[in-house]
Order: C-alpha cells, then sequence, then structure tokens
C-alpha cells in the first residue's frame, strides 16, 4: 500500500468520523449516523469520479472503504461520551479530511492528464462536497457557502502541491506536505477568524 493508498483510506475515516459525530449532535438514530458519516466520506469522491468518467466509482470497487467507513462510526458512536468538545472533535476531523482529500483529488486529475485548473476544481469538490450533501441532508446551509476560508484552503493547498511536483521532490513529502498546508490554514483562519468579504448590506429603512 502506498502513501497515497493510505491517506486516502485516512482521509476516510477522518470524514467518516466527522460525519458520524455531526449525526450524533443532530441526535439521528444510529441508521442516520451511518448514512450522514457514509456521505460525508464518500460523497466528494463520488461526484470527482461521476465527472472524470470512472466506473465503478472508487468505493464500488473497493470494499476496503466501507469497512474503514463502518468501523469509524462503530467507534465514533462508542466514544462519543468520552470525547469531552464533540464540536471541537467533530472540526478536528472534518479538517483533517479536508487537508487529504484536497491533495488526493488534485493527484487524480493529474493522472488523468487534466488542465490544472481543473486538477484543482478537483481537488476542491472531493474535499468539500461530501460536507456539502452532508449538510443538504440534514437541513443546514453547506459551509462551503458560508464565508469562512474552507474551500479557500483547498485551492491553496492544490496550487501548492501543482507548484511542488514542479521540482524533484519526493512524491510522498509532496502529498503530506501540502496535505499539512490545507489543514494548516483551516486551523489558523478558525483560530484568528479570517474569513471571506461578503456582499450583503443592510436594506435602508424608509421613514
Amino acid at each position: 500500500m502506498t502513501i497515497f493508498d493510505s491517506l486516502d483510506l485516512l482521509g476516510t475515516a477522518a470524514f467518516a468520523i466527522s460525519g458520524a459525530l455531526f449525526a450524533i449532535n443532530k441526535r439521528m438514530d444510529p441508521f442516520g449516523v451511518f448514512i450522514i458519516a457514509f456521505v460525508t466520506a464518500v460523497g466528494g469522491g463520488t461526484i470527482r469520479d461521476m465527472l472524470i468518467g470512472r466506473s465503478p466509482v472508487t468505493w464500488m470497487g473497493d470494499l476496503t472503504y466501507i469497512y474503514v467507513i463502518f468501523i469509524a462510526v462503530v467507534l465514533a458512536i462508542i466514544f462519543r461520551k468520552k470525547i469531552s468538545y464533540l464540536s471541537k472533535s467533530l472540526f478536528l476531523f472534518d479538517t483533517i479530511g479536508l487537508g487529504i482529500f484536497t491533495i488526493i483529488g488534485t493527484e487524480i486529475g493529474i493522472q488523468n492528464n487534466l488542465h490544472p485548473i481543473i486538477s484543482i476544481s478537483l481537488g476542491m469538490i472531493t474535499a468539500t462536497f461530501g460536507g456539502v450533501i452532508r449538510d443538504t441532508l440534514s437541513n443546514e446551509i453547506p459551509l462551503i457557502f458560508h464565508k469562512e476560508i474552507y474551500a479557500t484552503a483547498c485551492i491553496i493547498g492544490s496550487v501548492t502541491y501543482l507548484a511542488l511536483n514542479k521540482f524533484n521532490i519526493n512524491q510522498d513529502v509532496i502529498h503530506i506536505l501540502t496535505t499539512l498546508i490545507v489543514i494548516a490554514v483551516r486551523l489558523i483562519a478558525v483560530r484568528f477568524k479570517l474569513q471571506l468579504p461578503t456582499f450583503y448590506s443592510k436594506p435602508k429603512v424608509s421613514k
């Protein structure tokens, strides 16, 4: 198993735990917890594979992903009471998944000889659209549409990944380094409350 494969499974587990904790917060039953965890873990990758014409999509061709998701959900349920700060744990696992899947999606774009801009888009889709599906199913506004630094962190990581690929650097080092960059950007943005501007303006009150 390559570092690429290991990161893929780690990202799947991280997003599955993130989705499970999210569903637990919403007081869903076990079936609901599994479904939300599942779509969070594989939703972005499924959309990516459909866009590039990969058939069957990754998780359908390898049951390891199903096993990883199932184990992650069971662990999240069992240890939910031992997690002191559920919201912080949710954020942590979501951020780890975001970093890993960004680079995986970008790499798959490169492997399919797609334009760098398309590869960056695939990285962002892989990392964020599982969360979009999760939030939509839970009747929440998807996080990607908020003013938080979320998709922007993915773009920064993808661009860095493409830039480093121009140099003679070990591929495993590039994977790990750029994954950590995405995670770091996201953590710094939340820590210092960095946000993108919005275009909302309060309506004038007529006298």
